[in-house]
């Protein structure tokens, strides 16, 4: 395997990001694609830093990106850039120039923790003709319940979303994301995990109430454990595994 770090300027952003990629051994021209998104406080190399995430890769045959997207929740941020933009338009388009990774939704695969769980959500509820699975671990997938009783972020997310009544009404908000399009048989698999002691735990159920009725290929799974890399480190095991079997 090789680890490749991609530095590039991107014109969504106006400014140079970084993306860093695990390729397999085996020489392909048309390797299913993982995305891989980090969470708020991390970047592109987290995922690798902090799990054995390479090591357990090395059984399947994915390119796995994984982009930068600072403190944005994969958003166009209301004071900030436009980081939604970049991961679904942008970043796409370029992989696909330079890496040797399949552009079929059925070899295409989004996956993240936190706010990056928040983040795959998000891309495949709005663009689930895009991808064969969505996975979220530990996502932070109510974030005006989260707001609401943490009124600690206000700094952090009015400048990410503007303010709380703008969220509520908007596609950040992944509750208004629901459509008929996630209940057809087209519709990509969707896979949530969150551990029983997260304090995203709760927010994670009320999304699942929500789901067991929307989604129609869609599996919530419940372990103990925390919100935490050790918790993550197990679950991107099961996570590579269900995409290969999505793949097979």
């Amino acid at each position: 395997m090789a680890i490749s770090h991609l530095n590039f300027r991107s014109d969504v952003l106006g400014k140079a990001t970084s993306v860093t990629v695990y390729l397999p051994d085996k020489h392909l021209t048309d390797y299913p694609v993982l995305y891989l998104l980090h969470g708020l406080s991390d970047d592109c190399n987290s995922w690798l830093d902090a799990t054995s995430l390479a090591r357990y890769a090395s059984a399947y045959e994915f390119v796995i990106v994984m982009p930068q997207v600072d403190l944005s929740f994969y958003t166009n941020m209301a004071s900030g850039d436009a980081y939604w933009d970049f991961l679904t338009l942008e970043l796409p388009q370029k992989m696909a120039q330079w890496l040797p990774i399949s552009q079929l939704p059925s070899r295409t695969f989004v996956a993240g923790q936190s706010m990056g769980g928040y983040g795959a959500f998000k891309w495949g509820m709005q663009y689930p003709e895009k991808f064969k699975g969505v996975i979220s671990m530990s996502g932070a997938l109510d974030l005006v319940s989260l707001w609401s009783r943490d009124p600690d972020r206000d700094g952090l997310f009015n400048r990410i979303f503007g303010d709380k009544a703008h969220l509520e009404t908007s596609d950040d908000h992944l509750m208004r994301l629901f459509s008929s399009a996630l209940n057809e048989e087209t519709a990509p698999h969707f896979l949530q995990i969150c551990g029983t002691e997260d304090y995203l735990f709760a927010d994670n159920q009320t999304f699942k109430h929500q789901a067991d009725k929307a989604i129609k290929q869609y599996t919530y799974e419940a372990y103990p454990g925390d919100h935490s890399w050790g918790f993550w480190d197990q679950k991107i095991q099961r996570v590579l595994a269900f995409c290969d079997e999505l793949c097979s």
